[in-house]
Parts: C-alpha cells; sequence; structure tokens
C-alpha cells in the first residue's frame, strides 16, 4: 500500500506481523510429530523462517518495490511448501494477508491475498479435513478483514496527511495575513502622519512665511526689526522645506518613482494578470497635485479596483483619471454583477453582500473624498454592472467640485457625473456605465 514506510504505526504493525508469523511457524514445528514427515515440516519451518529474517532484517525491502516484491513472492513460496507438508501451516495465511497488502502495490496485493487464501482452503481440503462451510469461510472472512483493515487505515491515514496539509497551510496563510496587515498598518499610519504634517505644520509654516513677506514689506528698510524679520523668515522655509520633505517620505511606495497615472497604470497592469481586462486612461493635460490629493485618488481606485476583482466577476474594467480646469476627477466603471447600493449596511460587508471587507470600502472612500473638498458618487444595479467616480477641486481655484456626495441605483445607463471641460474649455461629456460594454 502507499503508507509511508517510515510512520511509527506501520512500523509497530509491521513488527507485530513479524512476531505473529514466528509463533504460527513455531508452532508448526512443534505440531510436527503430528504429521508424517516431521523431519521435512521442521526443515520447511527453517527455510520459511530464514526467509522471514532476511528480510525483516533488510533495509532494502523497505526501501525498494522490487525487493519487496521478490521478499514476498519467496515468502509465499516457502509458505506454500509448508502448507502442503503440514495442516498447521494453514494459520500462516493470516499475517501473510498483511504483509502483502502492505509491501506490495494495490494492482499486485489483493490478487496475492485471494490466491493465497485459495491456497489455504485447498490445503485445508487436501489434509483429509471434512469439507464444512468453516473450511471455506475461515481463509476468506481472514482475507477479507485483513484486506478491510488496510484499506480502512490507509484511508484514515490520507485523512490524517490531508488535515495536516491543511493546517500547515492554515497557518502560512495567518502568517501572510499577519505580514499583509501589518505592512497596511505601517502604510496607513504612514499617510496619516503625511496628511497630518501637511495639514498642520506645513501648512502654518507656509503662513507663518507668508506673514513675515507682508511684515517686511510694511517695514521701513533701515528698521531695526528687519534683519529678525528675514532671520524668521527663512528658518520658516527652511522649516516648511524640510516638512515637505517629510511629507513625501512618508507618501506610499506607489507615489514615490513617479506620478499618480504612472502609479494608476502600474496598479491596473498588476490587476490584468488574473483578469478582468482593465485599461486605464488619462483625460486632459496632467497637472501636478499635492501629495493628499495623489494619495487619496490612489487609495480610493485601489479600494474600487479591489472591490472589483474580489466580488464583480466583470470581463471588463475601465480606469479614467481626468484633469479638468477646476478639478480632477477619478473614474472606476466595470461590467459586472452591479448592486444595490441603497440595501447597503456597514455590517452586510461589500455591497455585493459577501462580507469580505467589512462594509467600509464604500465609506472610506467617500470620506478621503470629503476630507479634501470632494465628492463621491456610485452608479449600480444588480446585474447591470458598478461605476465609482470622485471628484476633487483643485487647490486655489475655490469652486465647489460638483453636487453632494450620492449613491444611486439607478441602473449602469446613467452617467458616473456631470459634464466635464477639458484645458480649452470645450464641453466633454462624461463616461457612462454604459460605455463600457
Amino acid at each position: 500500500m502507499n503508507v509511508r514506510r517510515h510512520s511509527p504505526v506501520v512500523a509497530v504493525l509491521r513488527l507485530c506481523l513479524y512476531a505473529l508469523l514466528a509463533g504460527l511457524l513455531l508452532l508448526a514445528a512443534v505440531r510436527s510429530g503430528d504429521t508424517g514427515h516431521p523431519t521435512a515440516v521442521v526443515l520447511s519451518v527453517l527455510v520459511t523462517g530464514a526467509v522471514l529474517v532476511a528480510g525483516a532484517v533488510s533495509p532494502a525491502v523497505h526501501r525498494s518495490r522490487r525487493a519487496a516484491v521478490l521478499w514476498v513472492a519467496a515468502l509465499s513460496a516457502s509458505w506454500l511448501a509448508l502448507v502442503t507438508l503440514s495442516p498447521d501451516g494453514l494459520w500462516v495465511a493470516f499475517p501473510l494477508y498483511f504483509l502483502q497488502l502492505h509491501l506490495l502495490p494495490v494492482r499486485w496485493s489483493l490478487p496475492a491475498v485471494a490466491l493465497t487464501a485459495g491456497a489455504a482452503v485447498a490445503s485445508f481440503v487436501a489434509h483429509g479435513a471434512p469439507l464444512t462451510p468453516g473450511a471455506f469461510i475461515g481463509p476468506l472472512l481472514g482475507a477479507g478483514v485483513a484486506v478491510a483493515t488496510v484499506l480502512g487505515y490507509e484511508a484514515l491515514y490520507r485523512e490524517s496527511e490531508r488535515r495536516r496539509e491543511l493546517i500547515e497551510e492554515l497557518i502560512a496563510t495567518r502568517a501572510e495575513l499577519a505580514e499583509a496587515e501589518r505592512a497596511a498598518g505601517t502604510l496607513a499610519e504612514r499617510e496619516r502622519l503625511a496628511r497630518e504634517i501637511h495639514d498642520t505644520l506645513a501648512q502654518g509654516l507656509s503662513s507663518i512665511q507668508l506673514l513675515m513677506r507682508a511684515a517686511q514689506r510694511l517695514l521701513p528698510a533701515d528698521s531695526p526689526a528687519a534683519p529678525h524679520l528675514e532671520q524668521a523668515r527663512a528658518t520658516a522655509q527652511d522649516n516648511l522645506a524640510e516638512a515637505r520633505r517629510f511629507v513625501r517620505a512618508l507618501t506610499p511606495p506607489d507615489l514615490e518613482h513617479g506620478s499618480l497615472a504612472a502609479a494608476l497604470e502600474r496598479l491596473c497592469r498588476s490587476a490584468a494578470v488574473d483578469a478582468p481586462k482593465v485599461r486605464f486612461s488619462v483625460s486632459g493635460p496632467p497637472a501636478g497635485l499635492p501629495t493628499p490629493y495623489e494619495v487619496a485618488l490612489l487609495r480610493i481606485a485601489q479600494s474600487a479596483l479591489g472591490n472589483t476583482l474580489r466580488h464583480a466577476h466583470a470581463d471588463r474594467v475601465e480606469i479614467t483619471l481626468s484633469f479638468m480646469d477646476t478639478s480632477v476627477a477619478l473614474d472606476v466603471v466595470d461590467d459586472g454583477a452591479g448592486f444595490a447600493p441603497g440595501g447597503v449596511q456597514p455590517d452586510e460587508g461589500r455591497p455585493d453582500g459577501d462580507g469580505k471587507d467589512g462594509g467600509f470600502g464604500l465609506p472610506a472612500m467617500r470620506s478621503r473624498a470629503r476630507s479634501l473638498g470632494g465628492t463621491f458618487t456610485v452608479e449600480s444595479a444588480p446585474g447591470q454592472g458598478t461605476a465609482v467616480a470622485v471628484t476633487l477641486p483643485l487647490p486655489g481655484t475655490g469652486e465647489p467640485p460638483g453636487p453632494a456626495s450620492t449613491t444611486t441605483s439607478t441602473g449602469v445607463s446613467m452617467t458616473i457625473s456631470t459634464a466635464r471641460t477639458d484645458g480649452a474649455g470645450t464641453e466633454q461629456p462624461a463616461p457612462t456605465a454604459g460605455s463600457r460594454a
């Protein structure tokens, strides 16, 4: 059978079989006087015992299938000689069943057991025993018990191995998950620190610098306070530059080596490895964005695309980054299963309802957009795909990006947002969820 040769349980059972075989051979030798040729019986017992000992102490029998087959064949042949001479050799058949099942392949062990049982019945009859049902049932029942025992043990062993592998895989998966959670927590904390430094220290130092410049313009050139103001302004400027360098050092790694558009393109390429088809495009002339804007748009794109890959079963996903006169917009549109946004609760998981992300994906994206004064819109309907749109006002424009954040379930034929204008001022239609078919 296919049980590991070095299994402790198998090793103990094998030793027990050897002891049982030796004991039954000794019984046949002791009772050889009841036969007509005791010398031949004892000699046959010694030959069978020698073959048994040779196989038991030989490492090759337990390492090589060929050696095991040859040993079992020799042992069976010597047993056949013994059972021909003495009816007491019949009892050796029972442990011989187990050795055949243990050492031979299934396609050989089952026929070998059947032949051994047949030989045992034939020897019982040949030695003049009466033809009773027990003469046939005994050897056949012993063979059946041996087959059921070995096959049952094999089934239990395979199940145990599967459970062991599953436990090892679970432990490895938990370790990977813990590492991923630590990495995600580190990135989230880096982003939070960068956002806080940008919104507090950097903005405060920038304001101080502007106020110092205004004070310098109001002071006479020969004022005793002028050098001190200049020194204070220069110190604020240096600290502002240091704060900005600190913010850049805390930005996500995806934004460290390129622009937001490059990071989104890399995100689409990595997501398209498994499917579905993910396409990225840029509309309008790209403009430099503050780090919080880039971080927010990248994280929203990652979250929306992650939801699509996990739940939507979409064939096509389109991500569009649009630069306009007064705002920047990100649209993520898929042709997947869709959902009913109005029926989603925070504790129901993702809108698709399987609960894998705890239901905080959409609120987190909406919160990111609102924290920068933007809008967040979701349009979807069951079986009609999903469209996610976020619009952020460009710094210094002083204009709201559009209507308040909404979530609709009117179907994929509705536009994601209102018409937009490109850099030349011409009206551009917004992408629609129905245009992705």
